[in-house]
């Protein structure tokens, strides 16, 4: 049994249209326009237990509804959803003590208070007995590394380490589903790397299920091998990291070292360039092109070394971003960049387990 079942999830809001002007906010006093907003649009979801998957779209794509409405904050317009074989936003109290929501924008400490006092407060809420607290308490404060920081006001630690306590405070009562909306945001090198490092560790050891947004994609590829793409409110990619590249890129990326220091002429008949110093050639040119453009070029020069990668997954990730939201409004689906007409035939399930929804705005008619 899935831990996280989701079947035709919607949410809309009815938002107040206020216009400017003394005159406009007067008469919205007695005649107020709304606009129907659709955040979530018959979103169908699976998560087995233990999982650890990328939840990720634009802004405004419905991923920090979506958490909300699987952690209960917030009732559905229609559809149905269970988690670990509860409904949500019946908020349960068997069920709050079994999941916990992290969102990287929104505090739960009290920031006047040192952490710890925060946790004792959490023991209490979730009915922690005091032998498990101090257990679990000495263990997240080892894995993160916050020993001498307990005791000092939330409001005097920086923003990494006030994310290291907010991930305590919800690790604190062992829930079997973690819920973490861009939980790295604004953090820095080093405080991210920490706090995948711990996430990765942690998910491991537990077992937890692990539903991740993040617009961060070496938090994804860190720590995720599922990727769920969502825009405009609906899926429209369900499958493993490496199946965005192999279907949603037309490129890999050449890299050259040269040995006598000068690039090729006329680098561009071969691709586009995206770096020519003396020594070293960058250059993006189609998956199929790939060998013969390789075999020009090392049959004229000296190559001292050479490189074949996939495209940037965060170029790719955006070309996914802009056609999903594009493709509401127009139904052209060739790819932007590649010149490479998608065959929607070819879509549903490959070979690596990856597909594209049947309804997804990606799909040609």
């Amino acid at each position: 049994m899935a831990t996280i079942e989701i079947e035709g999830l919607t949410k809309s809001f009815h938002v107040y249209q206020k216009q400017e002007g003394l005159a406009a906010a007067v008469t919205g006093l007695f005649h107020r326009r709304y606009r129907q907003v659709e955040a979530v649009r018959g979103i169908d979801l699976q998560v087995e237990q233990g999982e650890f998957v990328a939840f990720l779209g634009p802004n405004g794509a419905g991923k920090t509804t979506t958490l909300k409405l699987l952690s209960g904050v917030l009732w559905p317009s229609g559809g149905t959803a269970r988690v670990l074989g509860f409904v949500p936003w019946l908020r349960e109290n068997t069920y709050r003590r079994r999941f916990a929501l992290v969102m990287g924008q929104k505090n739960q400490l009290w920031w006047d208070l040192p952490a710890a006092e925060s946790f004792r407060l959490h023991q209490h809420i979730y009915r922690i007995e005091p032998e498990r607290f101090d257990r679990t308490l000495g263990e997240l404060t080892d894995l993160l590394g916050v020993g001498g920081l307990l005791g000092q006001p939330v409001r005097e630690l920086s923003l990494g380490e006030r994310m290291k306590m907010e991930l305590m405070a919800a690790l604190l009562h062992s829930p079997d589903v973690l819920f973490l909306d861009e939980p790295t945001i604004g953090l820095d090198v080093v405080a991210q790397h920490n706090i995948q490092t711990f996430l990765r560790h942690y998910q491991q050891v537990r077992g937890v299920t692990i539903l991740l947004t993040s617009h961060y994609m070496k938090d994804v590829v860190a720590l995720c091998r599922r990727v769920v793409v969502i825009a405009q409110g609906k899926i429209i990619y369900d499958g493993s990291l490496a199946g965005i590249v192999d279907q949603f890129s037309g490129h890999k990326i050449i890299s050259l070292q040269m040995l006598n220091g000068q690039a090729p002429r006329d680098l561009s008949r071969y691709g586009e360039v995206l770096s020519a110093e003396p020594a070293r050639i960058k250059l993006r040119v189609g998956r199929t092109a790939v060998p013969e453009v390789l075999a020009s070029i090392l049959a004229g020069h000296s190559v001292v070394d050479v490189s074949v990668e996939d495209d940037l997954l965060e170029e790719v990730i955006a070309k996914i971003f802009r056609h999903g939201i594009a493709a509401e409004t127009t139904r052209e689906e060739a790819w932007p960049d590649n010149g490479v007409k998608l065959d929607p035939s070819s879509w549903p399930e490959q070979a690596s387990g990856s597909k594209v929804i049947k309804d997804s705005p990606l799909r040609s008619e």
